[in-house]
């Protein structure tokens, strides 16, 4: 058992000698069902302030229950995903954002790989109500059903198992698919960002995909929020010294900041070219 992991069964150990108001426990059984709660959903569950709820959070997290982090926080699992219907809720008005300044990058008429996310949801969802003669290629049947409905792009679909849940087409069948290609623009999300730069997913199959769009595209535009920063996750697709394009919401570390820098990474902060 590596330290980092003694000491969290230590203090978990620690802390069950005490006793958690009941309202605690109960946030620590909704995030272990939702995989992420929020501030302001948790005040209106249970109708405290959200300053309450901010207590409570700094409390769970400080004794390692719960992973805290911008606007809510994560239950304690290093290789479970969140579901798909609640991370769409996860920091709705950023992931618009980032879609915004996407927009902004593509032209008309190029071609475009998005894969899973509920991030490049939003980016297909904008680009598809301002642009014209987009050539569109994904795995993401989510993507395809809000671009059936518009008459003035093509789109294409890999092959492969869709995974329930979220409506991914992943392993080797669609990645041969998308090395058929070569697109002018990918744009991409993650599930977590190491402090190292890895780029991390939680399912193989996934990362096959991924990885393939990586090497299919002449233009790579990663989009992810700042939570992606707070995950972990077990599989390798790449790292960000591969990226073109850095779209986020919030200032990442010095880190990061280094690598972006020392390998020609436009970073792109929402927050900051939306008020310029």
């Amino acid at each position: 058992m590596q330290g980092s992991e003694k000491n969290r069964v230590y203090k978990m150990m620690k802390l069950s000698k005490k006793t958690l108001n009941k309202r605690q426990q109960d946030i620590i059984n909704l995030a272990r069902e939702e995989g992420f709660v929020t501030v302001e959903h948790l005040s209106e569950y249970f109708k405290v302030t959200q300053q309450t709820i901010r207590r409570d959070l700094g409390y769970l997290s400080e004794n390692l229950y719960l992973a805290r982090t911008y606007g809510g926080a994560f239950f304690q699992s290093g290789i479970s995903n969140i579901n798909h219907d609640t991370r769409e809720q996860i920091a709705q008005e950023d992931k618009h954002e980032i879609a915004k300044v996407v927009s902004k990058i593509v032209p008309d008429n190029a071609s475009i790989i998005l894969n899973i996310g509920t991030t490049t949801e939003q980016v297909a969802k904008t680009l598809l109500a301002s642009h014209k003669g987009l050539k569109i290629i994904t795995n993401n049947i989510n993507i395809v059903n809000l671009a059936s409905h518009s008459n003035d792009c093509e789109v294409w679909v890999t092959g492969g198992k869709v995974r329930t849940g979220d409506n991914a087409v992943v392993g080797k069948i669609a990645s041969d698919f998308i090395s058929q290609f070569k697109i002018d623009y990918a744009i991409v999300g993650v599930s977590a960002i190491d402090e190292d730069g890895s780029l991390l997913d939680f399912d193989h199959d996934e990362v096959l995909v991924s990885k393939s769009i990586f090497e299919n595209c002449r233009k790579l535009i990663l989009v992810a929020d700042g939570i992606k920063f707070d995950r972990k996750a077990p599989f390798l697709i790449g790292n960000l010294s591969q990226v073109d394009i850095f779209v986020t919401n919030i200032q990442p570390s010095k880190k990061i900041l280094k690598i972006c820098s020392a390998h020609n990474v436009e970073l792109i902060n929402v927050n900051v070219a939306s008020n310029n």
